[in-house]
Protein backbone atom coordinates (compact mmCIF):
# COMPACT_ATOMS: atom_id res chain seq x y z
CA UNK A 1 0.00 0.00 0.00
CA UNK A 2 2.79 2.55 1.07
CA UNK A 3 4.56 1.49 -2.36
CA UNK A 4 1.42 2.21 -4.20
CA UNK A 5 0.95 5.41 -2.57
CA UNK A 6 4.28 6.64 -3.58
CA UNK A 7 3.78 5.87 -6.82
CA UNK A 8 0.90 7.63 -7.34
CA UNK A 9 2.34 10.57 -5.60
CA UNK A 10 5.46 10.19 -7.78
CA UNK A 11 2.57 10.08 -11.03
CA UNK A 12 0.86 13.75 -9.40
CA UNK A 13 4.02 15.39 -9.73
CA UNK A 14 5.42 13.67 -12.94
CA UNK A 15 2.15 14.51 -14.65
CA UNK A 16 1.39 18.18 -14.82
CA UNK A 17 5.55 18.48 -15.38
CA UNK A 18 4.40 16.39 -18.75
CA UNK A 19 1.66 18.35 -19.91
CA UNK A 20 2.99 21.50 -19.45
CA UNK A 21 6.34 20.41 -21.05
CA UNK A 22 4.36 20.06 -23.97
CA UNK A 23 5.48 22.68 -26.67
CA UNK A 24 2.17 23.94 -28.58
CA UNK A 25 2.02 25.46 -32.19
CA UNK A 26 3.14 29.29 -31.70
CA UNK A 27 -0.03 31.45 -30.83
CA UNK A 28 -2.67 28.91 -30.79
CA UNK A 29 -4.99 28.43 -27.73
CA UNK A 30 -7.29 25.20 -26.95
CA UNK A 31 -10.81 25.09 -28.56
CA UNK A 32 -13.18 26.68 -26.88
CA UNK A 33 -15.65 23.53 -26.67
CA UNK A 34 -12.29 21.09 -25.56
CA UNK A 35 -13.57 19.65 -21.87
CA UNK A 36 -11.59 21.52 -18.69
CA UNK A 37 -8.07 21.26 -18.99
CA UNK A 38 -7.92 19.37 -22.75
CA UNK A 39 -5.07 21.29 -24.76
CA UNK A 40 -6.27 20.02 -28.17
CA UNK A 41 -7.70 20.35 -30.51
CA UNK A 42 -6.34 24.24 -30.74
CA UNK A 43 -6.99 27.28 -32.98
CA UNK A 44 -4.86 30.29 -33.73
CA UNK A 45 -5.69 33.74 -34.40
CA UNK A 46 -5.30 33.03 -38.74
CA UNK A 47 -8.07 29.87 -38.13
CA UNK A 48 -5.34 26.90 -38.73
CA UNK A 49 -6.55 24.47 -36.43
CA UNK A 50 -4.31 21.94 -34.68
CA UNK A 51 -5.45 18.57 -33.99
CA UNK A 52 -3.40 15.66 -31.53
CA UNK A 53 -5.28 12.34 -30.91
CA UNK A 54 -3.81 9.41 -29.11
CA UNK A 55 -4.35 6.41 -30.78
CA UNK A 56 -1.14 3.95 -30.86
CA UNK A 57 -2.63 0.88 -32.15
CA UNK A 58 -4.36 2.31 -34.98
CA UNK A 59 -4.05 1.80 -38.47
CA UNK A 60 -5.19 4.79 -40.24
CA UNK A 61 -6.88 8.17 -38.38
CA UNK A 62 -8.45 10.72 -39.88
CA UNK A 63 -10.86 13.93 -39.30
CA UNK A 64 -13.69 14.08 -41.05
CA UNK A 65 -14.54 17.20 -43.91
CA UNK A 66 -10.97 17.40 -43.43
CA UNK A 67 -8.28 14.82 -43.92
CA UNK A 68 -5.59 12.05 -43.05
CA UNK A 69 -4.19 12.31 -39.48
CA UNK A 70 0.01 11.71 -39.00
CA UNK A 71 0.79 8.82 -36.92
CA UNK A 72 4.41 10.06 -34.54
CA UNK A 73 6.40 8.05 -32.82
CA UNK A 74 4.60 8.59 -29.31
CA UNK A 75 1.24 6.96 -30.48
CA UNK A 76 0.23 10.25 -31.18
CA UNK A 77 -1.63 11.32 -34.35
CA UNK A 78 -1.56 14.85 -35.51
CA UNK A 79 -3.10 17.06 -38.28
CA UNK A 80 -2.51 20.78 -39.09
CA UNK A 81 -5.18 22.37 -41.40
CA UNK A 82 -2.81 23.48 -44.47
CA UNK A 83 -5.52 26.56 -45.02
CA UNK A 84 -7.09 29.10 -42.45
CA UNK A 85 -10.60 27.50 -41.69
CA UNK A 86 -13.97 29.52 -41.60
CA UNK A 87 -14.90 31.33 -38.85
CA UNK A 88 -17.89 29.71 -36.95
CA UNK A 89 -18.51 26.32 -35.37
CA UNK A 90 -17.84 23.29 -37.23
CA UNK A 91 -18.88 20.08 -36.65
CA UNK A 92 -16.41 17.06 -36.78
CA UNK A 93 -15.88 13.28 -35.79
CA UNK A 94 -12.74 11.33 -35.61
CA UNK A 95 -12.78 8.17 -38.05
CA UNK A 96 -10.32 5.55 -36.41
CA UNK A 97 -9.84 2.56 -38.63
CA UNK A 98 -13.05 3.19 -40.32
CA UNK A 99 -15.05 3.91 -37.06
CA UNK A 100 -16.64 7.28 -36.88
CA UNK A 101 -16.15 8.03 -33.08
CA UNK A 102 -16.75 11.97 -30.93
CA UNK A 103 -13.35 13.22 -30.40
CA UNK A 104 -12.82 11.98 -26.08
CA UNK A 105 -10.93 15.52 -25.74
CA UNK A 106 -14.06 17.51 -26.65
CA UNK A 107 -17.22 18.16 -25.48
CA UNK A 108 -20.00 16.42 -27.71
CA UNK A 109 -22.90 18.00 -29.78
CA UNK A 110 -26.11 16.14 -31.29
CA UNK A 111 -25.66 17.16 -34.93
CA UNK A 112 -24.96 15.08 -38.46
CA UNK A 113 -27.58 12.68 -36.76
CA UNK A 114 -25.43 11.69 -33.79
CA UNK A 115 -23.60 12.40 -31.18
CA UNK A 116 -19.99 14.60 -32.43
CA UNK A 117 -17.45 16.80 -31.79
CA UNK A 118 -16.95 20.75 -32.51
CA UNK A 119 -14.59 23.22 -33.48
CA UNK A 120 -14.78 26.88 -33.28
CA UNK A 121 -13.25 29.44 -35.44
CA UNK A 122 -14.01 32.44 -32.88
CA UNK A 123 -15.88 35.39 -34.45
CA UNK A 124 -14.71 38.16 -31.83
CA UNK A 125 -17.96 39.54 -31.26
CA UNK A 126 -19.47 39.48 -27.94
CA UNK A 127 -23.07 38.99 -29.07
CA UNK A 128 -23.15 35.31 -28.24
CA UNK A 129 -20.66 35.47 -25.16
CA UNK A 130 -21.85 34.99 -21.53
CA UNK A 131 -21.90 38.59 -20.21
CA UNK A 132 -22.15 40.33 -17.27
CA UNK A 133 -25.80 41.04 -17.55
CA UNK A 134 -29.04 39.36 -15.92
CA UNK A 135 -29.75 35.86 -17.18
CA UNK A 136 -32.93 34.12 -18.23
CA UNK A 137 -33.45 30.56 -17.39
CA UNK A 138 -33.75 27.35 -19.89
CA UNK A 139 -35.84 24.43 -18.43
CA UNK A 140 -36.39 20.93 -19.56
CA UNK A 141 -40.22 20.72 -20.09
CA UNK A 142 -40.75 16.94 -20.13
CA UNK A 143 -45.06 16.38 -21.47
CA UNK A 144 -47.04 13.38 -23.50
CA UNK A 145 -47.88 13.73 -26.87
CA UNK A 146 -51.97 12.41 -27.57
CA UNK A 147 -51.00 12.47 -31.17
CA UNK A 148 -47.63 10.44 -30.34
CA UNK A 149 -48.49 8.55 -27.65
CA UNK A 150 -45.01 9.24 -26.35
CA UNK A 151 -43.63 11.13 -23.58
CA UNK A 152 -41.54 14.28 -25.29
CA UNK A 153 -39.12 16.77 -24.31
CA UNK A 154 -38.88 20.65 -24.88
CA UNK A 155 -36.41 23.36 -23.69
CA UNK A 156 -37.66 26.79 -23.03
CA UNK A 157 -36.33 29.99 -21.76
CA UNK A 158 -37.75 32.11 -19.84
CA UNK A 159 -35.92 36.22 -19.72
CA UNK A 160 -34.13 37.66 -16.32
CA UNK A 161 -36.90 38.42 -13.51
CA UNK A 162 -39.59 35.52 -15.16
CA UNK A 163 -39.43 34.16 -11.65
CA UNK A 164 -40.05 37.18 -9.84
CA UNK A 165 -42.29 39.41 -11.77
CA UNK A 166 -45.20 36.61 -11.03
CA UNK A 167 -47.98 38.60 -12.82
CA UNK A 168 -46.33 39.29 -16.05
CA UNK A 169 -46.78 37.82 -18.95
CA UNK A 170 -44.74 37.17 -22.13
CA UNK A 171 -44.84 36.50 -26.03
CA UNK A 172 -43.44 33.64 -27.33
CA UNK A 173 -41.05 32.76 -29.50
CA UNK A 174 -40.84 28.78 -31.07
CA UNK A 175 -37.71 28.09 -32.22
CA UNK A 176 -36.65 24.94 -34.57
CA UNK A 177 -33.48 23.28 -35.10
CA UNK A 178 -32.56 22.04 -38.31
CA UNK A 179 -32.27 18.25 -39.85
CA UNK A 180 -29.55 15.68 -37.97
CA UNK A 181 -30.28 18.01 -35.16
CA UNK A 182 -32.23 18.30 -31.97
CA UNK A 183 -34.05 20.02 -29.60
CA UNK A 184 -30.56 20.72 -27.88
CA UNK A 185 -29.26 22.49 -30.76
CA UNK A 186 -30.20 25.95 -30.37
CA UNK A 187 -29.34 25.88 -26.22
CA UNK A 188 -25.71 24.51 -27.18
CA UNK A 189 -24.67 25.26 -30.76
CA UNK A 190 -26.87 28.16 -31.05
CA UNK A 191 -26.13 29.72 -27.78
CA UNK A 192 -29.87 31.20 -28.36
CA UNK A 193 -29.67 31.89 -24.15
CA UNK A 194 -26.55 34.29 -24.49
CA UNK A 195 -28.32 36.31 -27.79
CA UNK A 196 -31.14 37.21 -25.67
CA UNK A 197 -29.73 37.56 -22.71
CA UNK A 198 -27.59 40.31 -24.05
CA UNK A 199 -30.21 41.79 -26.67
CA UNK A 200 -32.85 42.17 -23.65
CA UNK A 201 -29.89 43.85 -21.63
CA UNK A 202 -29.00 46.06 -24.33
CA UNK A 203 -33.04 46.54 -24.58
CA UNK A 204 -32.93 46.02 -28.77
CA UNK A 205 -35.12 42.79 -28.10
CA UNK A 206 -38.48 42.45 -26.36
CA UNK A 207 -38.65 39.98 -23.05
CA UNK A 208 -39.61 36.68 -24.94
CA UNK A 209 -40.35 32.84 -24.14
CA UNK A 210 -38.64 30.93 -26.23
CA UNK A 211 -39.42 27.30 -26.66
CA UNK A 212 -37.13 24.56 -28.62
CA UNK A 213 -38.73 21.13 -29.48
CA UNK A 214 -37.73 18.42 -31.41
CA UNK A 215 -38.47 18.55 -35.07
CA UNK A 216 -39.47 14.90 -35.24
CA UNK A 217 -42.99 13.53 -35.07
CA UNK A 218 -44.96 10.23 -35.64
CA UNK A 219 -47.86 8.88 -35.60
CA UNK A 220 -48.28 5.55 -33.52
CA UNK A 221 -47.25 2.85 -36.20
CA UNK A 222 -46.05 5.23 -38.85
CA UNK A 223 -42.10 4.53 -40.27
CA UNK A 224 -40.05 7.12 -37.74
CA UNK A 225 -39.33 10.43 -39.06
CA UNK A 226 -35.34 10.27 -40.48
CA UNK A 227 -32.86 12.42 -39.08
CA UNK A 228 -30.55 13.72 -42.01
CA UNK A 229 -27.28 13.57 -41.71
CA UNK A 230 -26.60 14.74 -45.47
CA UNK A 231 -25.92 18.28 -45.62
CA UNK A 232 -27.31 18.58 -49.00
CA UNK A 233 -30.06 16.85 -48.17
CA UNK A 234 -31.05 19.08 -45.02
CA UNK A 235 -30.42 21.81 -47.52
CA UNK A 236 -32.99 20.25 -50.20
CA UNK A 237 -35.46 20.41 -47.84
CA UNK A 238 -35.12 23.22 -46.20
CA UNK A 239 -36.14 25.15 -49.21
CA UNK A 240 -32.58 26.39 -49.93
CA UNK A 241 -30.40 25.21 -52.78
CA UNK A 242 -27.80 22.78 -51.25
CA UNK A 243 -24.55 24.00 -50.56
CA UNK A 244 -21.30 22.67 -51.40
CA UNK A 245 -20.02 19.64 -49.56
CA UNK A 246 -16.54 20.34 -47.38
CA UNK A 247 -13.67 18.92 -48.37
CA UNK A 248 -13.06 14.98 -47.33
CA UNK A 249 -17.15 14.93 -46.45
CA UNK A 250 -19.14 12.63 -48.68
CA UNK A 251 -21.05 14.64 -51.48
CA UNK A 252 -24.35 16.00 -50.73
CA UNK A 253 -27.84 16.18 -53.06
CA UNK A 254 -27.01 18.85 -55.42
CA UNK A 255 -30.32 18.82 -57.03
CA UNK A 256 -32.14 22.09 -56.89
CA UNK A 257 -35.21 22.09 -54.26
CA UNK A 258 -38.73 21.78 -55.70
CA UNK A 259 -40.58 24.24 -57.46
CA UNK A 260 -43.15 24.40 -54.59
CA UNK A 261 -43.22 23.41 -51.22
CA UNK A 262 -43.66 20.01 -50.34
CA UNK A 263 -45.10 18.36 -47.24
CA UNK A 264 -42.35 16.98 -44.80
CA UNK A 265 -43.04 13.79 -43.70
CA UNK A 266 -43.65 13.45 -39.91
CA UNK A 267 -46.71 15.49 -38.43
CA UNK A 268 -44.07 17.99 -36.15
CA UNK A 269 -46.35 20.70 -38.00
CA UNK A 270 -49.66 19.64 -36.64
CA UNK A 271 -47.82 18.77 -33.86
CA UNK A 272 -46.83 21.97 -32.48
CA UNK A 273 -50.17 23.99 -33.31
CA UNK A 274 -52.69 20.72 -31.59
CA UNK A 275 -50.56 20.09 -28.52
CA UNK A 276 -47.35 21.77 -27.99
CA UNK A 277 -48.60 25.83 -27.85
CA UNK A 278 -51.55 24.44 -25.92
CA UNK A 279 -49.27 22.80 -23.44
CA UNK A 280 -46.55 26.21 -23.55
CA UNK A 281 -49.94 28.03 -22.63
CA UNK A 282 -50.97 26.05 -20.05
CA UNK A 283 -47.40 26.19 -18.58
CA UNK A 284 -45.92 29.30 -18.46
CA UNK A 285 -47.52 32.59 -18.57
CA UNK A 286 -47.92 33.20 -21.83
CA UNK A 287 -49.30 36.08 -23.69
CA UNK A 288 -51.99 34.09 -25.91
CA UNK A 289 -52.98 36.65 -29.09
CA UNK A 290 -51.98 36.07 -32.65
CA UNK A 291 -49.47 39.03 -31.95
CA UNK A 292 -48.11 37.22 -29.50
CA UNK A 293 -46.91 34.09 -30.92
CA UNK A 294 -43.99 33.75 -33.87
CA UNK A 295 -41.45 31.07 -35.37
CA UNK A 296 -38.21 30.66 -36.71
CA UNK A 297 -36.41 27.65 -37.88
CA UNK A 298 -32.78 27.30 -39.52
CA UNK A 299 -32.65 24.50 -42.92
CA UNK A 300 -35.35 22.16 -41.95
CA UNK A 301 -36.66 23.97 -38.97
CA UNK A 302 -36.82 27.01 -41.51
CA UNK A 303 -39.39 24.75 -43.79
CA UNK A 304 -41.41 23.58 -40.49
CA UNK A 305 -42.28 27.33 -40.13
CA UNK A 306 -43.44 28.35 -43.27
CA UNK A 307 -45.98 25.12 -42.76
CA UNK A 308 -46.98 26.14 -39.55
CA UNK A 309 -47.28 29.68 -39.22
CA UNK A 310 -48.47 30.66 -43.19
CA UNK A 311 -51.38 27.75 -42.76
CA UNK A 312 -52.25 28.99 -39.24
CA UNK A 313 -51.85 32.96 -39.45
CA UNK A 314 -55.08 33.34 -36.80
CA UNK A 315 -52.56 31.96 -34.29
CA UNK A 316 -49.47 33.44 -35.48
CA UNK A 317 -48.07 36.45 -36.92
CA UNK A 318 -44.60 36.56 -36.86
CA UNK A 319 -42.34 33.81 -38.44
CA UNK A 320 -38.12 33.63 -39.73
CA UNK A 321 -36.39 31.28 -42.02
CA UNK A 322 -32.88 30.76 -41.10
CA UNK A 323 -31.58 29.21 -44.62
CA UNK A 324 -34.50 27.56 -45.69
CA UNK A 325 -38.23 27.65 -45.83
CA UNK A 326 -38.72 30.18 -48.66
CA UNK A 327 -41.22 28.67 -51.67
CA UNK A 328 -40.31 29.25 -55.32
CA UNK A 329 -40.47 32.47 -57.56
CA UNK A 330 -41.53 30.31 -60.52
CA UNK A 331 -44.38 29.28 -58.33
CA UNK A 332 -45.23 32.29 -55.96
CA UNK A 333 -48.87 33.00 -56.76
CA UNK A 334 -50.23 29.69 -56.30
CA UNK A 335 -48.64 29.38 -52.47
CA UNK A 336 -50.34 29.62 -49.20
CA UNK A 337 -54.05 29.77 -51.07
CA UNK A 338 -52.42 33.13 -53.11
CA UNK A 339 -51.49 35.20 -50.46
CA UNK A 340 -48.69 36.32 -52.31
CA UNK A 341 -51.17 37.94 -54.89
CA UNK A 342 -52.87 39.90 -51.96
CA UNK A 343 -50.57 42.80 -50.31
CA UNK A 344 -53.54 44.24 -48.09
CA UNK A 345 -54.16 40.63 -46.53
CA UNK A 346 -50.67 39.63 -46.21
CA UNK A 347 -49.64 42.86 -44.68
CA UNK A 348 -52.37 43.08 -42.20
CA UNK A 349 -51.73 39.40 -40.66
CA UNK A 350 -47.82 38.61 -41.03
CA UNK A 351 -46.41 41.47 -39.17
CA UNK A 352 -42.90 40.09 -40.22
CA UNK A 353 -41.65 37.79 -42.65
CA UNK A 354 -37.63 37.07 -42.14
CA UNK A 355 -35.52 35.58 -44.54
CA UNK A 356 -31.82 35.04 -43.91
CA UNK A 357 -29.18 32.96 -45.61
CA UNK A 358 -25.24 32.98 -45.68
CA UNK A 359 -23.22 34.32 -48.02
CA UNK A 360 -21.58 31.26 -48.71
CA UNK A 361 -24.63 28.85 -49.44
CA UNK A 362 -25.67 30.25 -53.13
CA UNK A 363 -28.32 33.33 -51.67
CA UNK A 364 -29.88 33.88 -54.91
CA UNK A 365 -32.71 31.78 -54.96
CA UNK A 366 -33.87 33.39 -50.71
CA UNK A 367 -33.12 36.73 -52.10
CA UNK A 368 -35.31 36.71 -55.30
CA UNK A 369 -38.33 35.46 -53.18
CA UNK A 370 -37.78 38.41 -50.75
CA UNK A 371 -37.28 41.04 -53.51
CA UNK A 372 -40.47 39.12 -55.38
CA UNK A 373 -42.58 39.71 -52.13
CA UNK A 374 -41.11 42.96 -51.66
CA UNK A 375 -42.15 44.52 -55.36
CA UNK A 376 -45.43 43.20 -55.02
CA UNK A 377 -45.67 45.62 -52.36
CA UNK A 378 -45.26 42.96 -49.16
CA UNK A 379 -44.14 45.25 -46.65
CA UNK A 380 -43.14 43.31 -43.57
CA UNK A 381 -40.48 41.39 -45.50
CA UNK A 382 -37.13 41.61 -44.16
CA UNK A 383 -33.62 39.93 -45.86
CA UNK A 384 -30.84 39.54 -44.63
CA UNK A 385 -27.50 37.69 -45.48
CA UNK A 386 -24.64 36.87 -43.53
CA UNK A 387 -21.63 37.81 -44.97
CA UNK A 388 -18.62 35.03 -45.00
CA UNK A 389 -20.76 32.11 -43.60
CA UNK A 390 -22.42 29.01 -45.15
CA UNK A 391 -25.28 27.05 -43.90
CA UNK A 392 -23.65 26.65 -40.74
CA UNK A 393 -24.38 27.93 -37.13
CA UNK A 394 -22.64 31.17 -37.40
CA UNK A 395 -25.51 31.75 -40.46
CA UNK A 396 -27.88 31.14 -37.81
CA UNK A 397 -26.74 32.96 -34.55
CA UNK A 398 -26.34 35.95 -36.30
CA UNK A 399 -30.07 35.40 -37.95
CA UNK A 400 -31.44 35.35 -34.70
CA UNK A 401 -29.25 38.31 -33.56
CA UNK A 402 -31.27 40.29 -36.62
CA UNK A 403 -34.10 38.51 -36.29
CA UNK A 404 -35.39 38.79 -32.29
CA UNK A 405 -35.10 42.92 -31.80
CA UNK A 406 -38.18 42.89 -34.99
CA UNK A 407 -40.53 41.03 -32.67
CA UNK A 408 -43.40 42.11 -30.58
CA UNK A 409 -43.20 45.58 -31.01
Amino acid sequence: MKKFSKFLLAACILFPAITYAQSFPEGSFPNEHNLDGMQWPRVDAKGHTYFRVYAPNAKQVQISFRGPMTKEADGYWTYVSPEPEAVGFHYYQLVIDSVNVADPATKSYYGMSRWVSAIEIPEGLPYDKTQDVPHGDIRMKKYWSEMTQSWRICYVYTPPMYDQEIDKRYPVLYLQHGGGEDETGWVFQGRMGNIMDNLIAEGKAVPMIVVMDRGYASLPGAENTPRFDNPGMNAFLAGAQAPAAPPQAPAGNQAARPAAPFRFMGVFPELLVKEIVPMIDASFRTKTDRESRAMAGLSMGGMHTFQVVMNNLDKFAYLGGFSGGAGSVEQIDQLYDGIFTKPEQFNQQVKLMFLSIGSEERPERVKAFADTLQKKGMKNVVYYESEGSAHEWLTWRRSLREFAPLLFK
